[in-house]
């Protein structure tokens, strides 16, 4: 009596997770890819393409599109366990590689992007001369170094058909599971937000400094001159530092839970096929997958709606240019 009951239990706890990654999964999928895609358009816009930061903001959204399909295109195939990734070899391997390293890639790019704010917002004439694109190209060319080396070792240690873990495709030894975990919570998760939260100290540091100087400088009448281009210019990197320093805290609230359920699953893998317990942490860790996607899909919306954001300014800009074009050839197709 008490086996079938937990037989049960576990076919249902199966049952909610199938249609958590089938809808959930949907969402943030369609949402994120469509976000992402906005993003690129709105960042390539000229006010912006030459802004440093906003090419860090639009390389991330760049790998953040890719880490969503390859993560959760597999995803939704799971919900009808008609997962290619479950059960190919190469394929389990490549669809980790790629998403934790695109992840990986996109977090780090968001932490260079809080540097180059540092930068500009620093009283040293050299620091502030190294906001510029070509750090940003030295930026995503280490970024990727970085993330490539910390995960190549998934192409040895990641496997497909295996019981008794959360996923078909993982990990297939402790000693690759804990390496991933250790990767993970590390070079993804912890280094990039212990850097980024202390940059974005350092930021509100430099602009308190900034504000009262100000206050002690008397204005001249060159500086009056050139105040309105000026002051265009220091609302944009405002608005940007305003918008990195969101994402750092969302970044981190939904990353983190992922690196520690991991952990947990790796150092208590103990699982039995109708344990309750076991099923309960699989569940979790379902969850705390899709919320670091959602980090991943996240930041048009971000960017859009915290208020009057320079993105929000371009993207009806942008909307406003594309229904004019497109409305006045509708005009004279019709004439």
């Amino acid at each position: 009596m008490v086996v079938v009951f937990n037989e049960t239990r576990f076919d249902v706890m199966e049952e909610i997770m199938d249609k958590l990654n089938l809808y959930l999964s949907l969402v943030v999928l369609f949402f994120g890819t469509i976000g992402n895609i906005l993003n690129c358009l709105v960042l390539s816009r000229p006010s912006l393409r030459i802004n440093p930061c906003a090419q860090y903001f639009l390389s991330s959204s760049v790998v953040n599109m890719i880490s969503l399909i390859f993560g959760l295109s597999t995803r939704l195939l799971s919900s009808w366990h008609v997962d290619p990734t479950d059960t190919n070899d190469y394929l389990c391997k490549c669809r980790a590689f790629i998403v934790f390293t695109f992840r990986t890639i996109g977090i780090w790019l968001i932490m260079f992007a809080t540097i180059d704010r540092w930068f500009l917002s620093s009283r040293k004439h050299y620091l502030r001369s190294l906001s510029n694109l070509k750090t940003v190209h030295l930026g995503i060319v280490l970024c990727c170094c970085i993330a490539i080396i910390s995960y190549i070792h998934m192409f040895f240690c990641y496997q497909a058909n295996l019981v008794h873990t959360p996923l078909k495709c993982y990990g297939k030894t402790i000693s690759c599971r804990f390496t991933t975990d250790l990767v993970y919570a590390l070079i993804t998760i912890l280094i990039p937000s212990i850097l980024m939260i202390s940059f974005s100290l350092l930021i509100i540091k430099n602009i308190h400094h900034l504000r009262t100087r100000k206050q002690h400088l008397a204005a001249v009448s060159v500086e009056r001159l050139s105040r309105p281009r000026e002051t265009k210019i220091q609302r944009v990197d405002h608005n940007l530092l305003r918008m990195l320093l969101i994402q750092v805290f969302l970044l981190v609230s939904f990353c983190l839970p992922q690196a520690i359920q991991k952990f947990y699953i790796t150092f208590n893998a103990t699982y039995a096929l109708h344990d309750w317990k076991d099923n309960v942490s699989r569940f979790l860790y379902n969850v705390d997958v899709l919320l670091a996607f959602v980090a991943s899909g996240m930041p048009f919306y971000l960017y859009t709606f915290t208020g009057r954001t320079v993105v929000r300014r371009e993207f009806f800009a942008l909307v406003g240019i594309l229904i004019r074009r497109f409305g006045g050839e509708s005009i004279r197709s019709l004439s």
